[in-house]
């Protein structure tokens, strides 16, 4: 681009939009962005200022307004991508929240049980097993009830504990962890499936009460677990039913 001549009238329409040092800590205004009515002064100040000599040509002054309007048309473009993006992610809370007080299951191996509440679980098992067991442990670690399963089919099983009775791919077993259900407390839960001989301990997905849903640092949605915390929500396997 051309020396401009008349520094004085270019300074003259840079120092409207100059930033202030001292209102600098105001983030509110933004005083010194150029947009395309400032742009434009700038461009008719230096063809009024040009060296008749060498004056610049048309394609030039062409090529700085398609790379001006190509940089406005990037940031009105981000600036509606972040206004969805932050749309999005509210609607995406919204329905989350709706979870708040919902049963859902991830991969964990404790479970809290509440007075007349459910445990669902789920397993899946590699291979066919000539023996499947549960053991119940309390939150003082001490084996509160063990459940033989026998032999079990490769696949997934599934299972619901109430503290006394257990249900087995949706069948209610001959089973009972005694004359009263196991108190509300915190439980671990150990599935074992024989396998060449030996016992193979199987990752279980348990069941957890939804308290609250918070959106993280990230943007992601995180559900906060009664007895487990933060989760994210991508880590939920299941979305439990609300009746035994």
């Amino acid at each position: 681009m051309s020396t401009v001549t008349n520094t004085a009238s270019a300074n003259d329409v840079l120092s409207s939009y100059a930033i202030d040092k001292n209102k600098a800590a105001t983030p509110a205004k933004k005083s010194n962005d150029l947009g395309q009515d400032a742009f434009l002064q700038l461009m008719i100040t230096q063809m009024k200022n040009q060296d008749p000599l060498a004056p610049q040509s048309n394609s030039e002054f062409v090529a700085q307004l398609a790379q001006f309007s190509s940089v406005q048309g990037l940031e009105k473009l981000n600036t509606s991508f972040n206004s969805f993006s932050s749309g999005f992610q509210s609607n995406q809370a919204l329905q989350a929240s709706s979870l708040v007080g919902r049963s859902v299951s991830v991969e964990t191996n404790t479970s809290m049980l509440t007075a007349g509440g459910i445990i669902s679980g789920s397993v899946n098992i590699p291979a066919t097993t000539s023996d499947l067991k549960i053991n119940i442990y309390d939150s003082k670690g001490a084996l509160a009830a063990q459940v033989p399963l026998g032999a079990a089919q490769k696949g997934d099983t599934t299972f619901r504990f109430d503290g006394q009775n257990m249900e087995v791919n949706g069948k209610l077993i001959d089973w009972t962890s005694g004359e009263k259900a196991l108190p509300a407390d915190t439980y671990k839960f150990e599935v074992l499936a024989t396998q060449d001989g030996k016992p193979q301990q199987l990752a279980t997905n348990l069941s957890a009460n939804v308290n609250s849903v918070t959106i993280g640092t990230d943007g992601k949605l995180v559900l906060n677990l009664a007895g487990l915390g933060a989760m994210d929500l991508s880590k939920v396997k299941q979305f439990n039913e609300v009746v035994f």
